[in-house]
């Protein structure tokens, strides 16, 4: 079974980030870090954040997590512990999450519901992969994303 991880890179709502949760827990992911102003399951006070308890339906509490002002040092550590980063982006250059290589460890990096991914954040990570999109739109809102990326490896 492959090791998953995500980081959410400066997702603005907490709607989101708790969808998220619900997900990555059902999909087996071991931790999720919460890079920038990403909003946590607890505050700094230790209080509930609750939106996300909402939208999660309690999965803010089974999987680990970290809030991290550095998200470079955060794509360090997991390189250096053999982690794949995969960046969740739409560029010029992505790769087709079809395509992607199969990996032992993983670590998905998905960004801020606007702006998406700054390009220094894709150009640290081992690969940036992009969703197709078949319609008008540029991209999926960043828990669905999060959906399709994290189920994939299911059915390969």
């Amino acid at each position: 079974m492959q090791e998953v991880y995500v980081v959410l890179d400066n997702v603005r709502s907490a709607y989101n980030v708790g969808a998220i949760f619900r997900t990555a827990e059902g999909a087996g992911v071991k931790k999720i870090w919460l890079a920038g102003y990403t909003p946590a399951p607890r505050d700094r006070f230790g209080r509930v954040q609750p939106e996300i308890e909402k939208t999660s339906l309690g999965a803010s509490t089974m999987i680990s997590w970290e809030a991290v002002d550095h998200l470079g040092d955060v794509i360090q550590s997991l390189q250096a512990d053999g982690v794949t980063v995969v960046a969740i982006e739409q560029t010029p250059s992505a790769l087709p999450l079809a395509v992607l290589p199969p990996v032992e460890k993983i670590a998905y990096v998905f960004g801020n519901e606007i702006a998406g991914i700054p390009l220094e954040t894709c150009a640290a990570c081992d690969y940036v992969v992009a969703l197709p999109m078949m319609g008008q739109k540029e991209s999926l809102n960043v828990s669905v994303a999060a959906g399709i990326v994290l189920y994939h490896q299911f059915i390969k």
